[in-house]
């Protein structure tokens, strides 16, 4: 490799003074290229300035900006020649050019001339250690950091300069290059914690561009100063530790961090506690190096210091007086242990309940603690250690309190005791922690007296839950048994009324007087809510003074094999397309059946609204006759088959106005609430009419009246009121109704013990007499030779006045009498 340099640079300077532009250009180079080497140099402005692009055709080799040709991986050239193209572009003007580039090898053997120069292994100079520059320096500036020259100056005129952080990227100006001699400058000082390095590309060339020497990369390291003091990571380092705890227990780490350059002893750091608060006997100690914090006192009681908090320092330079050092604070928090023990603030307590109560809270107990409130270790447990063998009373803790909570969770009753003592302790959720200063601990307990009062009691069913098991065979109204309650102040069930409440199945009833329970509806496993096969129903007992009980009674349905065709699905919409419902039987046990089945309505005053039609020899469509109400429907269908088995099935069918039967929830429980507005104004249009019609009539009747004159004929057109229908005493009735005139002769008239009537004469017409004679008469002359006419006054009597209108009254002539009866 020493021989074929020489060659190589020879071979570089023939190149550089023969070369022609945009035309050839050969390089004579080694046999064996490595990656990264530079091949020569070519002049790229004098074939095209303005190149935008440049490229290779070998991907072998990259070309740079300045011409500059490297291999980009180890080439080894098998032939003595290789040739690529250098292609550069102006994208602009859309001009190319292409350079042809030859490499040779060079390794034929030449016999010395002697006007060859024989070349001298000497030292690079290329290629200088690293620089180093102080951090902060005071200069002064510019600052010589290094030179760099390349061993090629002493046969050609070099000119260097230089690239990189510090130069032309940021920080711009830091560095610079004298062009001539290769020195490097520094412009002014640098913060190594900013930039604790640079690396910069040195590149030495010729005035005509020329490169000799590969771009050298210089490292430029900025040496640390100690200018930054250590810090702590944390503001306040906080830690807890258990009161009680031995000396040597970690508490917890003090950390801290110093910027300047690690692993010299600018960053060597020594931590130490400089005071406590509060200062009583030094409770902990510190770690120098470390900075771990640990217990130093077998005395750290929360009682008497809960928290602590220590004054830390740290200095750099191995904690020597010249190191800078920062201050920071430590807060050590004694955590509680359970070492004082739960006592009762009284021994002996007293309360009430009535009997029968539950779930109520009847006493509350009180304990004091000497432990920090609402740890565990002062969080206190109550227990019922005595008086409680049937679990009747219970105890628990109100957290916000700490009092304990007697609970009665089982009916007392008082007829079986008036009293209960019960014996309460009381501990901690922590388990109790001797400390070396503490005494043994001593089970505080105390005593509760509990006095039951009597009360009237509800009856009692015995027992609350009670099972009857009814056959799907059983008929409507079958009796399945009897759910009784008794009266605990009597013990037995006289004066007890049973009932059960609204809202659940509707399988059975319960009389109400004497609890027996019996079937309301068929109990079909098959269909509807029936297929669970089982319910659970709440009956109420009630005593004469009104005291209530529950008991609860599951009614279960056993199969019974009853193979009759019945009606599949029951319940079913219509809408106002009255489209025809189709009615299938069928059976849960898949019974086979003798077709045809034959379908019939049991109700005939159904039949004049519903019928049924033939689908199939198992089904048949249900439509309506005609126009009918909306409304809901309950229609019984009788279906039997050609063997003589028969079962009734009640359809029932909502006929609603809607388009789609997801539409009829809606539309029903809007017309359930309120009338339409058509409705409202319908019957306030009917009221007014009606009025109307009254006034009208009235009006007329009155008008009629007022013009007639009062003449001698007191029969005709009068009002009578009677609740009379055949002859009889003269009516004594005070509900005939008077008309009065203007021209009126006296009415309602009262002579001895009769009354008369009270009639209003017409105009000009005297009533006929009682057998049609042909001249006008009055009503007196019906009691010719008894009694005296009472055409004057008006007043007769009911059988003169019946015998004298009764023939009349059916002959159209007479058209303004009218009989009213109240």
């Amino acid at each position: 490799m020493a021989r074929t340099a020489p060659r190589f640079v020879l071979g570089l300077l023939v190149l550089s003074l023969c070369c022609d532009a945009c035309k050839k250009v050969t390089f004579h180079v080694p046999s064996v290229l490595e990656a990264d080497t530079l091949v020569g140099r070519v002049n790229l402005n004098e074939c095209l300035q303005s190149a935008e692009h440049i490229s290779s055709s070998d991907e072998n080799f990259k070309v740079l900006e300045d011409g500059s040709v490297y291999t980009t991986s180890a080439v080894s050239l098998s032939d003595e020649k290789r040739t690529f193209t250098v292609l550069l572009k102006d994208l602009q003007e859309h001009v190319e050019k292409k350079i042809l580039i030859d490499l040779e090898t060079d390794e034929k053997k030449k016999s010395r001339h002697a006007r060859d120069t024989i070349l001298k292994r000497t030292k690079r100079r290329w290629g200088p250690i690293p620089s180093v520059m102080i951090e902060n320096s005071l200069g002064p500036f510019p600052l010589q950091i290094q030179q760099v020259q390349s061993d090629t100056a002493q046969n050609y005129t070099i000119y260097y300069s230089a690239s990189g952080p510090g130069i032309d990227q940021d920080p711009k100006g830091l560095f610079y290059i004298e062009r001539e001699t290769g020195n490097i400058f520094a412009t002014r000082a640098v913060d190594r914690e900013q930039y604790p390095s640079f690396q910069i590309i040195c590149f030495a060339s010729t005035p005509d561009g020329y490169s000799p020497e590969v771009p050298l990369v210089h490292t430029i390291k900025i040496e640390d100063d100690n200018d930054n003091a250590p810090y702590f990571t944390q503001d306040v380092f906080e830690f807890c530790v258990p009161e009680n705890s031995k000396p040597g227990v970690i508490v917890g780490t003090v950390t801290a961090e110093d910027r300047d350059e690690p692993y010299t002893l600018h960053t060597t750091l020594k931590y130490r506690i400089v005071s406590q608060t509060p200062s009583v006997t030094s409770a902990f100690s510190l770690h120098g190096d470390t900075g771990v914090i640990t217990v130093s006192s077998s005395q750290l009681d929360r009682e008497l210091v809960s928290t602590y908090t220590l004054l830390i320092e740290v200095r750099d330079m191995g904690g020597e007086p010249f190191g800078l050092c920062t201050t920071g604070t430590a807060v050590i928090k004694i955590e509680d242990t359970n070492d004082n023990a739960p006592t009762f603030k009284q021994l002996q307590y007293e309360t009430q309940v009535e009997e029968n109560r539950v779930n109520v809270d009847i006493l509350r107990i009180s304990a004091v603690d000497a432990d920090e409130f609402g740890a565990p270790g002062s969080t206190a447990v109550y227990e019922i250690i005595r008086g409680n063998d049937d679990h009747t009373f219970e105890i628990t803790t109100d957290r916000n309190t700490n009092e304990g909570i007697l609970c009665v969770v089982k009916g007392l009753d008082y007829e079986s005791a008036k009293q209960r003592i019960l014996v309460i302790a009381v501990n901690n959720e922590a388990p109790y922690m001797l400390a070396p200063h503490s005494q043994q601990v001593v089970q505080s307990t105390c005593t509760v007296t509990v006095n039951v009062l009597d009360i009237d009691e509800g009856p009692v069913f015995k027992p609350c839950f009670f099972r009857m098991d009814a056959s799907e065979c059983d008929d409507i109204g079958t009796s399945i048994g009897k759910y009784l309650a008794e009266d605990p102040e009597t013990g037995n069930s006289e004066g007890i009324c049973y009932k059960i409440p609204p809202g659940q199945c509707n399988w059975v009833n319960i009389d109400e007087k004497s609890g027996e329970v019996r079937t309301v509806r068929v109990l079909d496993r098959d269909l509807g809510e029936v297929k669970r096969g089982e319910c659970n129903i709440t009956v109420l007992a009630i005593d004469r003074n009104g005291k209530t009980g529950t008991g609860t009674l599951q009614v279960v349905i056993q199969p019974c094999d009853r193979s009759y065709p019945r009606i599949i699905t029951t319940d079913y919409i219509m809408c106002r397309d009255r489209k025809p419902i189709c009615l299938s039987a069928g059976d849960g046990d898949e019974t086979s059946y003798s077709m045809p089945l034959v379908y019939r309505m049991t109700d005939r005053s159904l039949g004049s609204m519903w019928k049924i039609t033939r689908h199939n020899e198992k089904s048949v469509y249900l439509s309506p006759r005609g126009d009918i109400p909306f409304g809901t429907y309950t229609i019984p269908v009788s279906v039997s088959d050609s063997s003589g088995r028969s079962g009734i099935s009640e359809i029932t069918v909502n006929y609603c106005d809607c388009v789609t039967p997801s539409d009829c929830g809606a539309a029903r429980s809007a017309g359930s609430v309120t009338l339409g507005v058509w409705a409202i104004l319908a019957m306030i249009l009917g009221s007014l009419l009606l009025l109307l019609i009254l006034i009208t009539i009235c009006g007329c009747c009155g008008a009629g009246v007022m013009h007639r004159q009062v003449t001698d004929d007191c029969a005709n057109h009068n009002l009578i009121i009677s609740n009379t229908e055949a002859p009889g005493e003269e009516v004594m009735d005070h509900n005939i109704i008077p008309l009065q005139t203007t021209d009126q002769v006296g009415c309602g008239i009262k002579t001895g013990d009769q009354q008369t009537f009270e009639m209003v004469k017409g105009r000009g017409h005297t009533l006929e007499s009682v057998r049609g004679g042909g001249g006008h008469q009055t009503l007196g002359s019906v009691k010719e030779g008894g009694g005296q006419a009472m055409v004057d006054t008006c007043r007769y009597s009911y059988s003169e006045w019946h015998n004298f209108t009764h023939p009349r009254l059916g002959e159209e002539s007479i058209r303004g009498h009218t009989l009213i009866k109240n």
